[in-house]
Order: structure tokens, then sequence, then C-alpha cells
């Protein structure tokens, strides 16, 4: 039946970093990113609002990069090509089916609008009284407790069942328990990032990950010692992300090196795309490597056990939006089990919308160890969310949100851009 209440629009919002993020491949001051609505009105004549967030990383995310030459040719190509995904999954949806073909070729469009439709239909069924079934959708995009090895109560539990905010109940969306989280060192000179790590420790964090590669190494070097000095790897776990930034010919002394500060493992040592030698390199290497980079625009599960079985990492740094969505990344937890490989999931800089979102689906995974969600704090204008920091572990607190579906409608009224609207 065709459902003539149901609308949608697009936002386009530019977050402002606190300060400036730097990688071996740029500095981000600001990140632009999208907002997928969908309103509708309940069957007691309630509004409800259902947000997604699309945030391609413009030097990185391979859907963005395919747009255009320059950035503002991108932007445009990305918005067209969104703003087709949203109108044909709101036809779908009107309709009682979910279509995502025009961007299943894209992996933060995919996440915003998986994200999306799942949280709609989870709404759909709570007003329903069909918060016990398993929302189609998910079993559809393989995003079921199973794919993922872990266990989801579909029960509310005392939650506000209709809020925007609840995405997976789990302990973890409950505030019952909290995920464990890295501490991120963003680049920077040798006293600014030492004064980060100094802050980081003294908040309790027990993991921290370090951008590398940009500095000179000797000095990078000095840094991780003096932090190996002051604790040991029991005490303190430390991993490293080169972004790719070692050449070739000298990636294997690096990890060399690194390997004598015992480190966990280092994300992305070379570019992508040199599969032979990062085989090499990960059955040679005395340091762990993980693959980040690595994964981006690999969406074929042919493809993706074709890399593995090549390349044979050691861990895999998953992202959402920039590895094939929450159902790509599924797959990709799926083959790592398959093949004793490990992995871990990492923010790609949404804003508290997405993460909120992301944070409570890897709620859903039988976490081991910590995971790279603590990036809530990195805007000036943030949109509100759930989540927080506390003791170096990240926890929900949806009921300190209020009247959360009416902030977020008057924020994105005022706030964001609205590009786009579609309603019967």
């Amino acid at each position: 039946m065709i459902n003539d209440q149901l609308q949608a629009e697009l936002y386009r919002f530019e977050l402002q970093f606190k300060e400036p993020a730097m990688t071996s491949r740029g500095t981000y001051v600001t990140h632009t990113v999208w907002y997928p609505v969908l309103k509708w009105l309940s069957p007691q004549g309630e509004r409800r609002i259902a947000v997604g967030e699309c945030a391609p990383l413009p030097d990185l995310s391979a859907d963005f990069l395919g747009m255009g030459a320059t950035t503002a040719e991108r932007q445009a190509g990305y918005e067209g090509c969104l703003q087709q995904g949203l109108e044909q999954l709101w036809q779908g949806l009107r309709q009682g089916r979910t279509d995502l073909a025009v961007v299943q070729a894209y992996s933060s469009m995919r996440f915003g609008l998986e994200c999306l439709t799942h949280l709609y239909e989870r709404l759909v069924h709570a007003d329903q009284g069909l918060a016990a079934e398993e929302p189609a959708f998910d079993a559809a995009f393989g995003l079921t407790s199973n794919s993922v090895s872990g266990s989801v109560s579909n029960s509310t539990s005392g939650l506000v069942s209709n809020s925007a905010a609840l995405l997976w109940d789990t302990p973890f969306s409950r505030g019952q328990c909290e995920l464990p989280i890295n501490g991120l060192i963003w680049m920077g000179s040798f006293e600014e990032m030492s004064q980060r790590i100094s802050a980081k420790l003294q908040a309790g964090y027990h993991c921290i990950k370090l951008k590398i590669g940009a500095l000179d190494f000797a000095r990078e070097l000095e840094l991780l010692a003096r932090m190996r000095e002051r604790f040991s790897a029991d005490q303190l776990e430390l991993r490293v992300d080169a972004n790719g930034a070692f050449a070739p010919d000298e990636v294997r002394d690096k990890l060399a090196a690194l390997s004598q500060l015992a480190l966990h493992s280092i994300e992305q040592p070379i570019k992508a795309g040199q599969w032979e030698l990062m085989a090499q390199l990960c059955a040679h290497s005395p340091l762990a490597i993980g693959l980040d980079e690595e994964l981006i625009g690999v969406n074929v599960r042919e493809d993706k056990l074709r890399l593995l079985k090549t390349i044979k990492p050691q861990y895999l740094i998953l992202k959402p939006s920039l590895h094939g969505g929450l159902s790509g990344c599924a797959e990709w937890m799926q083959l790592a089990q398959e093949h004793g490989i490990g992995y871990w999931v990492t923010s790609a800089l949404e804003s508290n919308i997405g993460l909120n979102a992301l944070a409570q689906w890897c709620s859903t995974q039988k976490i081991t160890m910590p995971q790279g969600l603590g990036t809530g704090l990195l805007y000036t204008n943030n949109v509100e969310g759930p989540l927080a920091i506390r003791q170096a572990q990240l926890h929900c607190d949806l009921a300190a949100l209020g009247d959360y579906d009416a902030y977020v409608a008057a924020f994105l009224a005022k706030k964001a851009q609205l590009v786009a609207q579609w309603s019967a």
C-alpha cells in the first residue's frame, strides 16, 4: 500500500574541526556531510523522523573521488547521486519495499541509507507493536545479530521505542555497559603530540593510536620510546597508523625499528594497491599489520576473498563509510573470522548522527579489543547525541537526550542546508 504521508529530505552540513586534523595525506579543517531524512506520521498521528549520515572523506572515499576533478565537481556529483539514491529509497518504501540499487557501489551513501532504512523500519515496527520481529531490511542486507556474532535484544526494555536515537537495542544502548575505545592522537608537532598523549594518559586510556608518517621518523620513534619507557605493553597498548606513508624501499627498516617498541600493530604502512609487497610484509614483518585503505573499493565478495588470501593480513580496520556500508563490513567480518584474521571498527570522522548509529551497530558484536569510536568531540558544531566518553570508554545515555526527534528536526532546519525534498 502507498504510504502517502512519507516524506524525504536531504540536507548538507559543514562540520568545523576544533583543531586541524593532520594525517600523512593532508589536513582537515572542515568536513562536509549529508543527512538523508524520512518523515511520516505514526498510526496514532505522532510525527516520526529517521536520519542517516553520508560522510565521505574528500581525499580518500572512492565514491567521492570518482565524482569529478575538483572539490566542487565532486560535491555536486556526489550530492546528485545521493539525491537519486534517496528518491529511489523513498519511492520504494512508499510501496513497502527497499531499493538501494543506485548507491550500492558507494560506501558512504550505503552507510547513511542503510542506517536510515534500518531506523525507519524499526520505528514503524515499534509503532505497530512489532518490535520483536526482525526488520526485513536487516535480514536482506546481512545486519542480523548472527552476522556480527553478537546477541541483540529486540525488546525496548524501558527505552523510548519511537526515538530516532535508538537504532539497536543492546546493553550498550540501554546504558548498561560501555564500549572499550582507543585514544586517538592526531599528527602535529612533537610538542603538540606529546601534550595530546599526556592528556589521553591522564584520562585513563589503556590503548592509544597515533597517526605517524608526517614528522621526522626519528622524532616519531623518540615519542613512542618515551611512552614505552613510562608504560609497559601490559599497561598501555600502542597502535600506529601510517596512512600509507612509508616508501617501498624504506618500509622494512621502519617496521623493524617500530617493532622494538612492543607496538600492538601498524595500519596501512604502504600505499594501497601494492598487494605483492603488502603480502611480503604481512608474512615477514616483526610487527602485526592491519589493512584500512587497502579495503576501499573492494566491494565484491570474490574480490575480498582474493585480497585476504593474497595478502593474509593480521587485522582489518573496518569503516562502514569507506568499506561498503554496514552490510559490506559485516561481510568483511564474516570472511575475517573464516580466515583467522582479527578486526576492529573505526569511525570515518562522522558527526554524532553517524557515530551513534555506528557505535550501536558495533555493540551488536562480541567486542574483544578497543574500537576506534572516540571521535565525537572533534567538531565545534557537532549535532548532539547520546554518546559520551567516561573513563576512556564509550557510554550511551539515550534518556539524557529529552525530545531528541524535535531537537534533530530543529537542528537540521536551522543549521543545515536543505538541498532536496520529496513528498506525495
